[in-house]
């Protein structure tokens, strides 16, 4: 590395926040109001990065394309919003590496594909918002990742080039979004990962299994 990165971009579930278990509650919430079992947090966990669509997945065994879909989707969310931060935490080895960047006046971001009506408040409610340099939702621009859009906007609104930018995030469409930004990439191996490809086929720049390698990179070690 020839020079440090200038800010550090970050995924918001599985990457700064562990916020499976309020996910895989709300799931649970939802099979129990359906006259099913619980199933086991493990089943829920890997597949947090795809969202509502892989809670779904897991809990009703259905895709987008089925014609129930829509229906306990919107009732998935409905839950996940009154109980989202009952025990959504930053994830503890998170929290020295973002005192660092801010001592290093290191500006860093959250980029998330979560929609702003759950980002906003969950953001606020961990203390987040007032020390992220910009925080960009999956609704904030026309296309959430893996479409480069998202980070473009952030690293704009952080008064960056993206190539000045590290991004950091636990799921395929993080790298993904990452490069067609011009971003080099980092993978959270601490994060949930889903249940497809091997990390190491996902073509990152780096893969970091603790938060705290994140400042070797980042040069604030």
């Amino acid at each position: 590395m020839t020079r440090p990165f200038e800010a550090v971009l970050f995924d918001l579930d599985g990457t700064l926040i562990d916020s499976a278990p309020d996910l895989a509650g709300a799931a649970n919430e939802l099979r129990a109001a359906h006259g099913l079992p619980a199933l086991p947090y493990e089943r829920f966990r890997p597949m947090v990065g795809a969202g509502a669509r892989g809670m779904i997945g897991i809990a009703f065994d259905i895709g987008p394309q089925h014609d129930r879909f829509a229906e306990l989707r919107d009732a998935f969310l409905d839950r996940y919003e009154q109980r989202m931060v009952r025990e959504t935490r930053l994830f503890d080895a998170v929290a020295p590496v973002l005192d660092a960047l801010d001592r290093g006046r290191r500006p860093w971001g959250i980029v998330t594909n979560k929609a702003t009506r759950f980002t906003e408040p969950l953001v606020r409610s961990l203390g987040l918002h007032a020390r992220a340099a910009t925080v960009v939702a999956g609704d904030t621009t026309p296309h959430s990742k893996p479409h480069p859009a998202p980070l473009l906007e952030a690293a704009r609104r952080v008064g960056l080039e993206p190539s000045r930018c590290m991004y950091v995030g636990d799921d395929v469409r993080d790298v993904q979004a990452g490069h067609a930004a011009g971003m080099t990439t980092v993978i959270a191996g601490w994060g949930y990962l889903g249940m497809g490809e091997p990390v190491d086929s996902w073509g990152a720049e780096y893969i970091v299994q603790r938060p705290e390698e994140l400042l070797n990179l980042l040069r604030l070690a």
